[in-house]
């Protein structure tokens, strides 16, 4: 499933493309994805221009005076800007056209969403969410706050978005390791000096993760179509048996809330 990171790099990819130009048709071939797409509203944005592209959480918000057009990628989605003449292929399910070139949505396994906001602040799916992990809101007091009398897995805290968003599976793994945390350690047995630096080291493999183009994963590839390469840089994810790059040891594999983790024993407490 594309992260945060991948998220992040389609929206800068795209960008410059969508922002300022105006909306000329919107060609909606199959409504039926995580939710129904909803047609009529989304065809408000024919003749409008888009102001923005932001991003909330993995959500892409296209921004219009009529309203906000939410984009989630879900496990195989994908954003292209092609010239219009070009037909589309299976799974190309919604056109939004801006003269002679369109934004297509790709999604073979329509586990991705396409829906509407008047008001995305309060929308119920974005409502619930935890601030942005490279935001000002976000720190390690913030998170030594919120994890106190939690006996949940550190990595599995770090992991939800009602706390942070962002922190993918891939991620949290690589944080914990630069923080020097065990993944399988009780969030609210951490105290507020590890919290500081977690804090810390989420920023700067999000930060990495961004400016390389996020994950090389399954199915996903950025908007211009070329892979991110962040997966070259990864110390301990998918790295089961390999040597520790700090002290040697090898790395280790366990399960924490159903997904495989990767850590050193040596080098987190």
């Amino acid at each position: 499933m594309p992260e945060l990171p991948e998220v992040e790099t389609t929206r800068r990819g795209l960008e410059p493309w969508v922002s300022g130009k105006k909306i000329t048709r919107i060609t909606i071939r199959q409504a039926s994805l995580r939710w129904s797409v909803p047609e009529k509203k989304i065809q408000l944005l024919r003749g409008q221009v888009i102001h923005r592209v932001s991003r909330r959480a993995k959500y892409l918000l296209f921004h219009a005076d009529p309203g906000v057009l939410l984009i989630h990628l879900g496990m195989s989605g994908s954003l292209r800007i092609l010239e219009t003449h070009q037909p589309p292929q299976p799974h190309d399910h919604v056109d939004i056209h801006f003269g002679n070139l369109c934004l297509r949505y790709r999604d073979p396994r329509r586990f991705g969403a396409i829906l509407w906001a008047t008001d995305p602040q309060h929308h119920p799916l974005l409502e619930p969410l935890g601030p942005e992990p490279l935001s000002e809101q976000f720190d390690g007091a913030f998170l030594f706050r919120r994890s106190r009398k939690r006996k949940v897995a550190v990595k599995n805290f770090i992991m939800n978005s009602r706390i942070v968003v962002g922190v993918g599976n891939i991620y949290a793994s690589e944080a914990l390791f630069m923080a020097g945390i065990d993944p399988r350690r009780p969030a609210g047995r951490i105290s507020l000096k590890r919290y500081m630096k977690l804090a810390g080291a989420i920023r700067q493999v999000l930060t990495s993760a961004i400016e390389a183009g996020g994950t090389t994963l399954r199915d996903f590839v950025g908007s211009s179509g070329n892979p991110g390469y962040f997966s070259q840089e990864l110390n301990v994810y998918g790295r089961e048996g390999q040597p520790c790059p700090r002290c040697g040891g090898a790395i280790q594999k366990t399960i924490i809330g159903q997904r495989s983790t990767f850590f050193c024993r040596m080098c987190q407490r």
